[in-house]
């Protein structure tokens, strides 16, 4: 996955975009899935979890990249997945 990863992970900091953001930014996308299935809109709602993983999956690499990983950033990390993780069942 790195190969693939790498390209997008530096455009996304030359951006000036931050892991949380990113995280943040992934989370509520993550979230737009909620509305979508409650009045089924199926390829919505996987069009926005699909999102949500990528972006889940990109801000550690990012985080890594940069060199800002910490401590905080996988708290906050995790934190926002076990909420998306609550929300979509």
């Amino acid at each position: 996955m790195k190969p693939l990863l790498k390209p997008v992970v530096m455009l996304i900091h030359k951006c000036g975009i931050t892991p949380d953001q990113l995280t943040v930014f992934g989370f509520l996308i993550g979230l737009l899935a909620v509305p979508l299935l409650a009045f089924e809109m199926w390829y919505g709602a996987l069009a926005a979890i699909a999102l949500n993983r990528i972006l889940d999956g990109l801000d550690g690499a990012l985080a890594r990249h940069a060199n800002l990983s910490s401590s905080a950033g996988g708290f906050l990390d995790i934190t926002l997945d076990f909420l998306f993780y609550a929300a979509i069942p």
